[in-house]
């Protein structure tokens, strides 16, 4: 598995490409469904905490206002797509890309493992997000069946369960497809949502008064605690932010940002001061302030859409914890899973099969065990606003080191947007007693999955360094040892063509034998689509009927070695591929006389490591010409 590129900054290339306007409704129907459907509920949610329209001031509709408008200008449009999507890793985004470009910029291990901390805290909570979301979506979406009908509530669980086995049904096609999909449906949703805000503040302009901040200042110094509570609501506006960055690999920078800035931006502050504007002008409007913008005869129009709208607004956290995963395992931190390439053109729009059960399941139990929105909203904002101080943190260290800003200037940028998350996260703490306790225990039983699998395999390279041969001084004993060559191939896989494989050390110690023919195969994954028939091997003898073999794959293709290693007849190597046997090394796991892991942390390795994708399915190597040598490891 190759590893993380450290190449921070690509998306500033002064050459572009054209922007097509596929891209841009991909990334309106994927990256954009979280944060888009916030005017659903986020302003309602946050005039809440002031009381019912008799005693709701015209200041506080409009600090609360001046609150999200400068919480979508600082948090999103400042903070995550002019700053933090600068720092990309080879294209991809992410807090663990983050994580990965901070390591490299430490100078000391202690602090690379600070960095390594921070980020898998903000990458498990990401996941934890990532349950939630859809959960809260779907809930909300079905939910409004109830509106139309209210004898309809009986249904609501089941039809939200159709919904989301039905979400992640589809995910399979890839995000490509699904974005051409639900790019359309989510284009109409922002002009409707822009429409209906404008045609309000027409009647009441005054409302656009809360572009200042001194609105949202005035509001805190009057309400102080209340206010301090209701940032808590009014984070919910920004939910979906972090998946803007975690994304960017499936479609890149650019059209995020553009769709950001000219599109999705301008809908959204219209739409709330849309119903800002109505909320002045009636306060009884605050029972539902969103749908009350509609006329009668558009009301279940504009339900229908919402309800899409929310649906697909699952899309985003669901691209995010694909791309997030693929890191895990690139960086050590999950298991071998599969990952399905569904883009020839981007490596970043994949498919994970595991991952997708797994958030398919969690929904589903958090759909049955809350069963209502209402119940899930309290669970809301915890995990995002504890991975925007992950993402701040780490950001700062990588403009602080790789792009050369210095100390004052990362401070007052970064120091002033870890205070705003600080904030906005301790108010979210408040809900912790109500259900914001569920993305914390997902983050928690996360973070001890990942550090187990992570520190098992670091003790299982320990000791096959500590056991391993190096392969010159191998080839350099061989010629005046006794070791008897017999007829047939020889296939070891390793993933270190520079030490001799375990499973031939065992195979020479219990069979006291060695092929004809030996070869040493490594697989190495490339940044391309597809590899050429001519640069798909390279072969280098060894020694006499030992070959060093490397197989290159593209980011599309998944390897398959008989057929390629047939071809290395063409290369100069006799082989006879029908008869070669492939040697494979299989730990067994044991615990050591002064164990190095706890009992807990090994059993939850030993799980992860029996529900790893097997290397005969994913080299796809013919189960009856395999022969796996086991070893106990005591670790």
């Amino acid at each position: 598995m190759s590893t993380l590129a450290t190449t921070a900054g690509s998306d500033l290339d002064t050459k572009q490409p054209a922007l097509k306007a596929a891209a841009l409704l991909g990334v309106l129907g994927v990256v954009y469904g979280d944060i888009g459907t916030s005017p659903l509920y986020a302003l309602k949610a946050s005039l809440d905490h002031f009381g019912g329209g008799d005693v709701l001031l015209t200041g506080d509709i409009l600090g609360i206002l001046s609150l999200i408008f400068w919480s979508l200008i600082l948090i999103v449009t400042v903070k995550y797509v002019t700053l933090v999507m600068r720092a990309d890793n080879r294209g991809e985004g992410g807090i663990l890309a983050l994580m990965v470009l901070a390591q490299h910029c430490c100078a000391t291990p202690r602090a690379r493992r600070l960095m390594g901390i921070i980020g898998i805290a903000g990458a498990c909570l990401f996941f934890g997000d990532g349950v939630i979301t859809p959960a809260v979506s779907v809930l909300s979406a079905v939910e409004g069946l109830e509106i139309a009908a209210p004898e309809l509530k009986t249904i609501v669980l089941p039809v939200a369960t159709i919904v989301i086995i039905g979400l992640f049904a589809v995910q399979s096609r890839g995000t490509g497809s699904v974005g051409r999909v639900f790019g359309p449906i989510m284009a109409v949703w922002f002009l409707t949502i822009a429409l209906l805000g404008v045609l309000q503040i027409v009647h009441n302009p005054s409302v656009l008064a809360a572009v200042s901040p001194t609105y949202a200042v005035a509001l805190c110094a009057r309400h102080g605690w209340l206010a301090f509570v209701a940032l808590g609501s009014v984070v919910l506006a920004v939910t979906g932010a972090e998946a803007l960055y975690a994304d960017m690999g499936h479609f890149g920078p650019r059209p995020i940002r553009i769709a950001w800035t000219w599109f999705v931006l301008p809908c959204l502050v219209l739409n709330y001061f849309g119903q800002g504007a109505l909320v002045l002008a009636d306060r009884a409007n605050l029972d539902n302030p969103f749908y009350l913008m509609a006329p009668k005869w558009a009301l279940l129009p504009l339900v229908m859409l919402a309800t899409a709208a929310t649906v697909i607004a699952s899309q985003a956290l669901i691209s995010g914890a694909y791309s997030v995963a693929r890191q895990c395992m690139q960086l050590g931190f999950l298991p071998r899973m599969s990952v399905n390439h569904t883009s020839a053109t981007e490596s970043g729009q994949i498919y994970v099969p595991q991952i997708n059960s797994a958030l398919m399941v969690g929904v589903l139990v958090l759909v049955f065990a809350f069963r209502t929105s209402d119940n899930l909203a309290a669970a809301y904002g915890i995990a995002v606003t504890g991975t925007f101080i992950s993402t701040c943190v780490l950001a700062g260290v990588v403009f602080r080191r790789q792009f050369g800003w210095s100390k004052p200037r990362t401070i007052a940028v970064f120091g002033g947007f870890f205070v705003i998350d600080t904030v906005f996260f301790a108010a979210n703490a408040l809900k912790i007693p109500d259900g914001g306790y569920v993305p914390l225990v997902l983050g928690v039983a996360l973070i001890m999955l990942m550090t187990s699998w992570k520190r098992g395999r670091d003790l299982l390279l320990d000791r096959w360094k500590h056991d391993s041969l190096p392969l010159t001084s191998f080839l350099a004993r061989l010629p005046h040892s006794r070791t008897i060559r017999v007829p047939g191939t020889a296939i070891f896989m390793t993933g270190n063509s520079d030490y001799v494989p375990a499973a031939l050390l065992h195979n020479l110690k219990h069979n006291k034998v060695l092929h004809e023919r030996v070869l040493f195969v490594t697989v190495v994954n490339t940044e391309v689509p597809e590899v050429g028939g001519d640069d798909r091997a390279q072969v280098v003898e060894l020694a006499p009927g030992i070959h060093r073999v490397m197989l290159r794959y593209g980011f599309m293709e998944s390897p398959d070695l008989p057929r390629d290693i047939a071809l290395l007849k063409d290369k100069g190597v006799q082989i006879e591929p029908m008869q070669a046997s492939y040697f494979l090394g299989r730990e067994t796991l044991v615990r050591a006389i002064a164990p190095k892991m706890p009992i807990w942390r090994m059993w939850l390795f030993l799980i992860l490591a029996r529900n790893a994708t097997p290397a005969t399915e994913f080299f796809r190597i013919p189960s009856d010409r395999v022969v796996e040598l086991g070893v106990r490891v005591a670790i």
